[in-house]
């Protein structure tokens, strides 16, 4: 790469962002983070010796600000959102704001030829028919409000050439900007400190996906971006579809006086459930690096470091 593409990332001291601006950074590419640092984190501070590190406090939703960054920008990234779907239901007038209106009119001040790599969410998918995997063909039935904004921007991104969607699964793994309120990172975190947990209809299925194999997978969309672009390709770990109470076995199997048991009343707020394919994105060659017990290993190191609630987006 003789002239450094630049990358702007939005949202990009969060929970993911935080970990893809260093790993750009290493990768030769000049990255601009646009973050309203509303968690009051200073998970990119190393960064900032960095001469290809730029950094702008601000809201995606300042449309004169997103204007000017996306003239200067190759390559957008646009992660700042309401992440999940209790925090969008708590302020659901915020959620859209962010979610869909300020992405729409991103979109809409992209040239042709700039690349935009959308992360989209696999909730999409909904309530999936039982024993059957959903895959990019599948049709979608978000039943949270952050997953139909998700599914709104994935259509209109793709209506342009130069997009990829990605539809992650639901990521685990330790982050410079902790989330607590993710399933796998908070179901051990409750096991390392409560040493038990209560579940809500264990038979809830999900997909799962380590934080770094997320931030490889937008290395390997810039990589491998004309054969995938207009496409949208899940993301998740193939050996890892499982159920709430499967999940509370793997974590069993490193806190063996972990104590797990399901209610028989009270309901999940977030009604997904569902099997996902991840075989669209693994033929063109991305295979994730990390599994489910070494993400559960890695949180239990983490937790010795965490010590309370502060890490979450609700």
């Amino acid at each position: 790469m003789n002239k450094k593409e630049k990358i702007l990332i939005t949202g990009g001291a969060g929970y993911i962002g935080s970990m893809l601006t260093p790993y750009l950074l290493k990768k030769n590419y000049h990255v601009t983070v646009l973050d309203n640092f509303m968690y009051k984190q200073n998970s990119l501070s190393t960064n900032c010796i960095d001469d290809s590190f730029n950094v702008v406090k601000g809201d995606v939703r300042d449309q004169k600000l997103i204007k000017n960054l996306i003239s200067k920008s190759d390559i957008i990234i646009p992660l700042a959102a309401y992440v999940g779907a209790p925090l969008c239901d708590r302020d659901p007038v915020g959620a859209k704001s962010t979610n869909l209106d300020a992405q729409l009119f991103l979109l809409n001040e992209l040239s042709i030829d700039q690349k935009l790599l959308m992360p989209i969410t696999n909730s999409g998918y909904g309530i999936g028919s039982k024993n059957s995997f959903c895959d990019e063909n599948s049709p979608l039935n978000p039943v949270s409000l952050y997953g139909k904004h998700k599914v709104e921007i994935e259509n209109e991104a793709l209506k342009r050439e130069n997009s990829v969607s990605f539809r992650l699964a639901t990521v685990f793994g330790m982050s410079s900007r902790m989330r607590l309120d993710l399933l796998v990172n908070d179901f051990v975190y409750r096991a390392c400190n409560d040493k038990f947990i209560i579940l809500f209809e264990g038979h809830f299925r999900r997909n799962f996906i380590h934080i770094l194999d997320v931030i490889r997978v937008f290395y390997f969309g810039l990589q491998n971006f004309q054969k995938m672009k207009s496409n949208a390709f899940n993301v998740g770990l193939s050996t890892a579809n499982l159920t709430k109470i499967e999940l509370c076995e793997e974590i069993k199997k490193q806190i063996p006086e972990f104590f797990y048991h399901e209610a028989k009343i009270g309901k999940d707020p977030d009604k997904r459930d569902y099997l996902v394919s991840n075989k669209k994105i693994e033929q063109l060659g991305f295979i994730p690096t990390k599994n489910l017990q070494d993400g559960i290993t890695e949180l239990i190191k983490g937790n010795a470091m965490i010590y309370n609630k502060v890490y979450s987006n609700i």
